[in-house]
């Protein structure tokens, strides 16, 4: 369900925009952009509702929330409301909701809780990547005024319910009353975001879900134009979601059920080496097997991360603080987001081509691996 404010949810609707509201590509990036980097300032307000009211009560919030935010968003008629309307669905679908859901899960589940971050992780992102088709289809069918309202009646009807199954579940430690021995062991055992901020490893996770998803957030953003440039149809060019999706299970399952024994590092490395090697690879994709090879590559670049990134702030930094903490790494991801589109946009405008740009974007991958093979594991003073 946070299909509809994630960048391929959204992505089938850029050609339709820059069409009826007569825009251009670049502006519809930049207001993309903008809404992305406000959407973003919200995350760590969001991780700090979940330490102290839970999942339950925030998660029910934000459904309302999103659901009336799509439904005023099937009103845009200009770039003023278009930028409105992506800060919304930005905050709260890209952002606030999947926050809301990996952290419940994450508190939940202390037995394998890696390969349970993977398995949720794995449905969500297959959600994710089939929206594009039957979005697509629905915006052919009625338009994209109504393919936003009937996206408002399903995260309402869907949403809120599920929220309501969620148990309740007060903070780690409730300061007003007499906090039990497994709850101290929960805090003493915690790092608090200052604490946190001040490691590298922090920085190394929050540079690489940054980079991923600046890197598959302009690709996807683009990719019927992208992958239209290069031969495929809209459909075909929507379908290469399916490939994304299989591949990107597998790495969100795998990752998932290995984070608990395997160094964070592992993950991090072989995401940046595919999603560099799916922009390397950009200029010889074509219609057919060369296709559906780059969705495979680059789904796997983004499944990697989706199943390690929950589990390995809970293995370096505990619980006590995981909303906080996972909240700025959440603001700093969403805000990395807004550049993607404009940065190929621009590159576009410039060179007239989508593959030069996407070959030099594909340095940044490159370095946050030299990054990482360097930064160690936190220890407390």
């Amino acid at each position: 369900m946070t299909a509809p404010g994630q960048t391929a949810g959204l992505s089938v609707f850029t050609d339709p925009l820059i069409v009826e509201l007569g825009l251009s590509r670049t502006d519809v990036s930049l207001s993309y952009l903008i809404g992305t980097l406000v959407g973003a300032t919200v995350q760590p307000f969001i991780g700090r509702a979940l330490d102290r009211w839970g999942a339950r009560s925030v998660t029910v919030v934000i459904g309302v929330g999103f659901a009336v935010i799509l439904l005023a968003f099937s009103f845009v008629g200009e770039i003023i409301g278009l930028t409105a309307g992506f800060t919304g669905v930005r905050m709260a679908g890209q952002g606030a909701l999947t926050l809301a859901a990996t952290t419940a899960v994450a508190r939940a589940i202390h037995h394998r809780r890696g390969l349970a971050l993977g398995i949720a992780s794995a449905i969500g992102s297959a959600g994710i990547s089939l929206a594009p088709i039957f979005v697509e289809r629905l915006i052919a069918s009625v338009g994209i005024y109504d393919a936003w309202r009937w996206e408002a009646v399903l995260v309402a009807v869907v949403v809120i319910p599920l929220a309501l199954v969620f148990p309740k579940r007060a903070p780690a430690v409730d300061p007003e009353s007499t906090p039990s021995t497994a709850q101290l062991t929960i805090q003493k055992e915690s790092w608090t975001l200052p604490e946190a901020v001040r490691s590298g490893m922090f920085w190394v996770i929050a540079a690489s879900l940054a980079t991923s998803g600046m890197l598959t957030t302009a690709l996807a953003f683009h990719q019927i134009a992208i992958l239209g440039a290069q031969g495929l149809t809209p459909l075909e060019a929507a379908a290469n979601f399916l490939p994304q999706t299989v591949t990107g299970i597998l790495a969100t399952l795998l990752t998932g059920s290995l984070v608990d024994r395997v160094s964070p590092k592992v993950f991090i490395v072989f995401s940046m080496v595919t999603l560099a090697a799916a922009l390397v690879m950009l200029p010889w994709v074509s219609s057919g097997v060369a296709a559906i090879i780059y969705g495979l590559v680059l789904g796997a670049a983004g499944g990697s991360l989706r199943g390690m990134e929950a589990a390995s702030y809970v293995r370096y930094y505990g619980l006590a603080h995981i909303g906080n903490i996972r909240g700025v790494a959440t603001a700093i991801g969403l805000a990395s987001t807004a550049f993607g589109p404009v940065a190929l946009s621009l590159g576009f405008d410039l060179t007239g081509s989508f593959t030069t740009p996407a070959l030099a974007l594909a340095l940044i991958p490159v370095i946050i691996i030299g990054v990482a093979l360097f930064v160690r594991p936190p220890q407390r003073a």
